[in-house]
């Protein structure tokens, strides 16, 4: 079954050079401008989706890393009392 894909048109303005290399891929790659734009974009925001999370992993493992040693240093302080 096919999906209802509602596409939206847009102005885009690209440097010259960009636009003379995809103008050029195309030709060999054999796809429509839309089409190609359409995948590197999907391509794109995939790409800087994994890139937020990676950062929001990072920062958690931070806090984790300094309770963990919070914790650590605590069972350090009973085995001495003990």
């Amino acid at each position: 079954m096919l999906e209802n894909i509602v596409m939206k048109s847009i102005s885009l303005k690209l440097q010259d050079q960009i636009l003379l290399e995809t103008e050029s891929l195309l030709e060999h790659i054999n796809t429509s401008r839309n089409k190609y734009i359409n995948e590197a974009i999907e391509f794109y925001n995939q790409y800087q989706k994994r890139r937020l999370i990676e950062e929001q992993l990072a920062k958690e493992s931070k806090l984790i890393s300094e309770d963990s040693l919070n914790v650590l240093h605590e069972f350090e302080r009973l085995e001495d009392e003990i």
